[in-house]
């Protein structure tokens, strides 16, 4: 299994140094580059301080310049906030200057609330027909010239400026639904799947969904298939507790963005009450305990290897929950000393 991080600029108060959440962001990334990561993923989103994101490759350039190994995910891009050659350009630079380490990654969105202001009238829910468009023409781009006439964008003749390094660059999907299953499956992507708060029942549907696409394209299927959850590896009480507030905290925030059911003022948004959330006891401790990557050492592996067993071939390490910054470097360092070298054991005893 190979490991991946997620991670956002993110600020859950007024009070935190914009600067010093800069600082730590990148710290965290060094530090996955380093302990042996394949990809450090960068959203995109819009006028939310919990996830400061308004054009990933420019994040990501900056990561690469200070993180010299780790390959660079674009997870997702929004597809029905670009321009294909906007898109095209922008992408095939950051894989110019990282030197053929992008990993190209698209999907539909994921809140109303910045359909609303990003993209007038269009609901989420119909957004993946802009990223079935946005993908081949992307490609159609790096390839040379290209025109053209299309439902949501029509253009002349052009080409991406720049062209990317790398001769097929990877792309992935953000996969839930049946639907972008069988899509991502059909055009040979890679797979990113988040069971947000749900056990892993969850997990197990998702790969049923995988499984069934692939049988629908006639048993063909090279690509990868990732999982992300959000993590927290911790050794006492004290961690323990804190953790499971700051998650709590931000599905409150990410239940108001995802309901549209209370402000967002400055960029903050309004705690919604844990208790008014849809499936409320998704946010129960002992149940977020169990669903998510928490736990100890031994209880992070043990899950690990549950993911494995299903067939994951990738586990995306979600860093950003609003955790304290020296709590989030904690758990991270212990990801890296407890729990990886079990899976680098792993593949070392297979290689020989």
């Amino acid at each position: 299994m190979k490991f991946h991080i997620a991670i956002n600029l993110e600020r859950m108060s007024p009070e935190t140094d914009m600067k010093a959440v800069r600082d730590h962001t990148l710290e965290m990334v060094k530090m996955a580059d380093a302990a042996g990561f394949e990809i450090a993923w960068a959203a995109e989103h819009h006028a939310l301080e919990m996830t400061i994101a308004p054009n990933p490759f420019q994040i990501l350039g900056w990561w690469g310049e200070h993180a010299k190994n780790i390959r660079l995910g674009v997870g997702v891009v929004n597809a029905a906030y670009w321009h294909p050659i906007d898109l095209a350009g922008e992408a095939a630079f950051l894989d110019l200057i990282s030197d053929g380490r992008l990993e190209f990654g698209i999907g539909s969105g994921a809140y109303q609330r910045e359909f609303d202001r990003m993209k007038p009238g269009l609901d989420q829910r119909d957004s993946w027909r802009y990223m079935q468009e946005m993908l081949p023409v992307v490609q159609n781009l790096w390839q040379g010239d290209y025109e053209h006439d299309g439902e949501f964008w029509q253009f002349p003749t052009a080409t991406s400026c720049p062209k990317p390094v790398q001769p097929d660059v990877p792309v992935w999907v953000a996969a839930r639904a049946p639907i972008t299953f069988d899509y991502a499956v059909e055009h040979n992507c890679n797979i990113m799947s988040w069971p947000l708060t749900m056990p892993m029942s969850e997990a197990e549907t998702y790969r049923a969904r995988l499984d069934d696409a692939i049988a629908k394209n006639g048993g063909k299927y090279g690509g990868t298939w990732s999982l992300m959850r959000h993590s927290a590896v911790y050794d006492n009480k004290e961690d323990r507790a804190a953790a499971m507030a700051s998650v709590r905290g931000v599905l409150g925030q990410f239940g108001n963005l995802m309901m549209k059911s209370g402000e967002v003022i400055n960029g903050f948004p309004e705690q919604v009450p844990l208790e008014t959330l849809d499936g409320n006891a998704r946010v129960d401790p002992q149940m977020l305990e169990e669903n998510l990557m928490f736990g100890s050492p031994a209880e992070v592996t043990e899950k690990l290897r549950a993911y494995e067993a299903l067939g994951v071939d990738a586990f995306i390490y979600y860093a950003s929950m609003g955790m304290d910054m020296d709590q989030q470097k904690r758990s991270l360092q212990l990801f890296i000393d407890k729990v990886m070298p079990a899976f680098a054991e792993k593949e070392m005893a297979h290689a020989g």
